[in-house]
């Protein structure tokens, strides 16, 4: 008989966050037994040492108590629904923290919610979760752990406070400039929630620390900005059968998701490889709303909320998309890969792997590298030099409008690189030509289109605009 098997939210914990489980029995009893053997953690709470029923768990088949009609061997039929009712007043604490005074005020508003009650928040205390990164993303969603009572939250970044991360990254301010990111999110969180433990992680995430970082926490929280860590944290996690709450942004986009390879898809189920190195833009190329990464990282942080209280629907299989200037989100549904290399049931990823490697990132500097002995870059001291002899070179700034509106190196043309090929007729095939961005990453991927067009004459203005700041002329304002 096809049975529903109804689980309160105190018992979700060990069916996995299920409130709902079908099942094909006749009896309660074999209803019960498949219950435990589908999910052994829930035994304890259901059957005593000798397999007896406890006293504070009560088992209603449709409205009837059991106890009214045969007890564990009431007979169920097709459609049944089989309700556990058990006591949430005692037996089921499982060790939770106590709640003290002042955090009983504290977290007050979320304990009078009979979702969460003072269980709910013993959970929150009781819950491990570790943050990787403390900017856009990591800002937020930590930040509103803490609020939220969560007991230790982990924190791991080795990166600097810089004047240009103020912008979205709210968990510092304009007195950290210098500082450790890591020890300036560490002071925010204990200066928001004294009672919330935080632990710092001052190192860069590698194939060698990762293990031995995640494997104390509950839940991890991708914040990162780049691709071979991101790929990291999903192999970790899945190695470690640990939820991945997943969060990425773009001038004004965002994404959001939760990979856990025991329940679904994961990170490489989605994007099974990553993009050529160079060809998406990162935040400080390409932008950020300063706000968007507020409003994923609250996502990021209501799903690792959700996942400790085991309530709710988390994004498990779904990938959620936002765009700020429509207002809109979108879902769209994920599916676990058969063939993925590491969660798929035939794994060709066995243990963490050379992210940069699988990324193209030495590859990349290879042929940067090359480039460079090939003479197709010029310094901006040489550029200089060179004006300073009354030069006039043809300089291409590739860059947009709205960029050339905040710096310009002097003596330039603006061709955004999108328009390049529409001006293919007006650059010059008998003189050297030399393309200029911000960085020079976008100018040397118009140099290589430039060659595949026949242009000959190239160089790249090694560093951008940014080098010219510091090193030619400071008056020149950096972004």
């Amino acid at each position: 008989m096809a049975v529903r098997l109804l689980v309160p939210t105190a018992l979700q914990r060990y069916t996995a966050n299920q409130d709902e489980i079908q099942v094909s029995a006749s009896t309660v009893d074999d209803a019960l037994a498949q219950l435990a053997e589908r999910h052994p953690d829930v035994r304890k709470h259901l059957f005593n040492d000798e397999g007896q029923l406890r006293q504070y768990v009560n088992i209603y088949v449709g409205s009837e108590d059991m106890r009214s009609l045969q007890g564990t061997q009431t007979s169920l039929k097709d459609g049944d629904e089989v309700t556990i009712v058990p006591s949430i007043a005692g037996g089921l604490d499982d060790g939770l923290p106590p709640l003290n005074k002042d955090e009983m005020l504290r977290y007050s508003r979320h304990i009078i919610m009979p979702e969460l009650g003072v269980e709910g928040q013993q959970k929150l205390k009781a819950a491990k979760v570790l943050c990787i990164g403390a900017g856009g993303l990591g800002s937020p969603l930590a930040m509103y752990l803490a609020a939220a009572g969560v007991g230790t939250i982990g924190i791991v970044d080795f990166d600097v406070v810089d004047v240009t991360n103020l912008q979205r990254q709210i968990i510092h301010g304009q007195e950290d400039i210098g500082r450790p990111k890591m020890e300036s999110a560490k002071e925010t969180l204990k200066s928001i929630n004294p009672f919330c433990n935080v632990i710092g992680f001052e190192e860069a995430l590698s194939s060698e620390n990762a293990l031995e970082i995640l494997k104390d926490f509950d839940i991890v929280i991708d914040g990162t900005d780049n691709f071979p860590t991101r790929y990291l944290v999903n192999d970790a996690c899945v190695l470690l059968g640990k939820p991945n709450v997943y969060g990425s942004i773009f001038r004004f986009e965002g994404q959001a998701s939760v990979f856990w390879a025991e329940k679904g898809p994961c990170y490489r189920c989605l994007y099974p490889e990553p993009p050529p190195p160079g060809m998406v833009p990162s935040c400080a190329e390409g932008g950020v709303l300063g706000i968007l990464p507020g409003n994923i990282g609250v996502i990021q942080a209501t799903e690792a909320v959700k996942l400790i209280l085991g309530i709710g629907e988390p994004l498990i299989g779904r990938l959620l998309l936002y765009n700020a200037l429509r207002m809109q989100y979108r879902e769209l549904k994920l599916r676990k890969d058969p063939s993925c290399p590491i969660c798929g049931p035939n794994p060709t990823i066995t243990e963490l792997i050379d992210y940069q490697e699988f990324c193209g990132i030495p590859q990349a500097a290879a042929a940067e590298a090359a480039k460079q002995e090939d003479g197709l870059e010029i310094t901006v001291t040489e550029l200089n030099d060179r004006f300073n002899r009354g030069e006039r070179p043809v300089v291409i700034d590739v860059r947009e409008p709205y960029e050339a509106e905040i710096a310009v190196i002097p003596n330039t043309r603006l061709i955004p690189m999108n328009e390049v090929p529409n001006h293919l007729g007006e650059l010059p095939r008998d003189q050297e030509i030399i393309l200029q961005c911000r960085s020079g990453k976008r100018s040397m991927q118009v140099l290589e289109y430039l060659q595949s067009q026949g242009f000959t004459k190239l160089k790249n203005l090694k560093g951008g605009i940014l080098a010219w700041s510091e090193e030619i002329d400071p008056s020149v304002s950096q972004y």
